[in-house]
């Protein structure tokens, strides 16, 4: 049985390539995001502890460009569960281990692995 598994994940479509390129780079991006946060985070931090007024009003701006950043990632792991699920229901599409039933409707088979 683990060869049969093994094979399937060994045969790769250029669709495949392709989602998997899309993946890397959305997550690539949500990486280089969070790095900028954690920056960020650290800069407002400082000019929280230093107390000056021009530092904590330099906050409202590094806060707005956080969130922003923030809504930015969501919106990456928003695209990227949509692409994905996308891309499963059309392998599902072409899985053999559905029945059509008398009323035309596919009968999906869950399929366990052991």
């Amino acid at each position: 049985m683990e060869g049969d598994i093994f094979g399937e994940l060994g045969e790769t479509s250029q669709v495949d390539s392709r989602l998997l390129q899309v993946f890397q780079k959305s997550l690539l991006q949500a990486q280089d995001i969070l790095n900028q946060n954690r920056l960020l985070i650290n800069e407002i931090n400082q000019n929280h502890e230093s107390r000056m007024p021009d530092n904590l009003s330099r906050n409202v701006g590094l806060i707005r460009e956080l969130n922003s950043n923030i809504r930015r990632v969501v919106d990456l792991y928003a695209d990227l569960s949509s692409s994905f699920n996308k891309s499963q229901e059309a392998s599902s599409e072409g899985d053999s281990s559905g029945t059509l039933k008398s009323d035309g409707k596919v009968n999906q088979k869950r399929i366990r692995s052991s």
